[in-house]
């Protein structure tokens, strides 16, 4: 049996096993199911050196531990290990396996497992690995609706004061904050989304709660094959105008873009647009931001001054 704490470095395989064990009817059977295939790591040597092996990629670590699992345990036990040995370095994949198989035993003995706080990077990563466990088996269609669900829910969020403040507060309880959304999602979302924006709660940054939603578009995005550019427009954007700004984002990425559109009079005129870490600025205000610089710099409100005295 592996300390929980073994684990606290590897987030991904948290959130997945959040994912994975929530149905507690399921736990008790994946958790002897899990306990099997940790007793065959234990005991079998070549299987052992295999995973193990540093020259062996994690993709091929998955597909080999897959080929050898399937019809002999459930599909739920077979994608977890498979996730499990890729998710880790090649000598930890022993560990990875029984930690899996010991926090199974756990949920389905009704123990707590609340998951200690992360740093800002490993709490998306942890978030990240419950999304791969949910949104695994969904088709096309209903991935784009999440995708687009996730996004119209965090900028509720940003512009809303009360809820942003509630969201984001780290002394609110995760199960006030989750009895929010869920008044405010229910009936209105997939319940795939109103599950991720559970966990976010929970598994995430109350302050990236907005930032880790955003996140997850990407993230569900990329599982479509498809990157995400978030457009934010002074005016509203037609049919034909986001058709001729994703082809020509395609053209610059390399890649199929699909556009989130904010629309901010703010900006004037013209259009921010940002695809991971590329952000282009065609906007009026920011025009005008550079001529105030430009006339700042060279003096000519020192002149104008002069002249107005």
């Amino acid at each position: 049996m592996i300390p929980g704490q073994a684990f606290r470095l590897n987030p991904a395989l948290q959130g997945y096993a959040a994912a994975i064990l929530q149905d507690g009817a399921d736990a008790s059977v994946l958790a002897g199911e899990l306990g099997s295939v940790d007793r065959l790591f234990g005991t079998n040597s070549r299987l052992r050196a295999a995973m193990s092996d540093t020259a062996v990629n994690a993709k091929a670590r998955k597909l080999v531990v897959e080929e050898l699992l399937d019809q002999k345990v459930s599909d739920k036990c077979r994608d977890a290990v498979g996730f499990a040995v890729a998710s880790v370095p090649a000598p930890e994949v022993p560990l990875a396996v029984g930690w899996l198989a010991h926090r199974a035993r756990q949920v389905a003995d009704l123990h707590d497992v609340t998951e200690p706080a992360l740093g800002h990077s490993a709490s998306r990563e942890r978030v990240g690995g419950f999304a791969s466990a949910v949104l695994a088996d969904l088709p096309v269609e209903r991935l784009e609706e999440v995708e687009d669900q996730l996004f119209r829910f965090a900028r509720v969020v940003e512009s809303t004061s009360p809820l942003r403040a509630a969201m984001t507060d780290g002394e609110l309880p995760a199960e006030v904050k989750e009895a929010v959304a869920r008044d405010i999602l229910a009936g209105k979302v997939e319940p795939v989304t109103e599950r991720l924006v559970a966990y976010t709660i929970r598994g995430g940054r109350p302050r990236d709660f907005v930032g880790t939603l955003d996140w997850l578009v990407e993230k569900t995005a990329s599982i479509r094959g498809w990157k995400v550019a978030r457009v934010w427009s002074a005016a509203e954007v037609d049919l034909d105008q986001e058709a001729q700004l994703a082809d020509s984002l395609a053209s610059v990425t390399g890649g199929r873009v699909e556009l989130q559109v904010i629309v901010d009079p703010a900006l004037l005129a013209g259009v921010v647009v940002e695809i991971g870490d590329l952000r282009l600025d065609a906007t009026a205000r920011h025009r005008l931001s550079q001529l105030r610089e430009h006339v700042t710099f060279a003096g000519w409100d020192d002149r104008v001054h002069g002249d107005a005295q």
